[in-house]
């Protein structure tokens, strides 16, 4: 089993990188929203507890699947150790079962961020950022509080490769990731 952790700053692609991925390896993906939508709705707020609980749940019972693997995508704030710490306990999670990890950074300028922020497929699927001017605020807003970014040399894991996809389609992203890492085609 493999066990992919997409991440990077808000807007910058996670979720259609992850689902391009998907079309073109066996992978499947678990993005961010597919937690914290549900939450929102019932508790009328973020409620991170619940939120990892969820998470939690997935990831134990996918990790003891037969399944080729997870492509997980989320926000990594590099100065909090809580972010490195759970990152650390969703990787262990899998290691436990003998999966391997790779981590994949993606980094786009912050404009390019903003306008993907509006797209058709985020909107989709995270009714949370359908109020634009709200949404582009929280995006200023987190790009001013964390640091979603890593510094080169920075991250010690031996499968990691960090994509800047401002200039870059997801798809052309997707095939890169796939080539590097040498994942396998879709089951036929």
């Amino acid at each position: 089993m493999k066990l992919i952790i997409l991440f990077g700053a808000a807007a910058v692609g996670k979720m259609t990188v992850g689902q391009e991925l998907c079309k073109i390896t066996p992978l499947r993906l678990f993005h961010n929203h597919m937690t914290i939508e549900p939450v929102l709705e019932v508790f009328g707020e973020f409620h991170a507890q619940a939120i990892r609980r969820l998470r939690d749940v997935f990831f134990e019972e996918f990790a003891a699947t037969d399944n080729y693997g997870m492509v997980f995508t989320f926000m990594w704030d590099f100065d909090d150790p809580e972010d490195w710490a759970g990152v650390a306990g969703i990787a262990d999670i899998f290691k436990r079962r003998g999966a391997e990890i790779y981590y994949v950074e993606l980094v786009a300028d912050q404009q390019i961020r903003l306008e993907r922020n509006k797209t058709e497929n985020r909107l989709a699927h995270k009714p949370s950022k359908r109020d634009l001017v709200a949404s582009e605020a929280r995006v200023l807003a987190e790009d001013a509080k964390h640091r979603l970014a890593s510094r080169p040399g920075e991250l010690p894991f031996e499968n990691y490769l960090r994509i800047d996809n401002t200039h870059l389609s997801p798809e052309a992203a997707a095939q890169q990731i796939k080539a590097h890492f040498g994942f396998a085609d879709p089951a036929q």
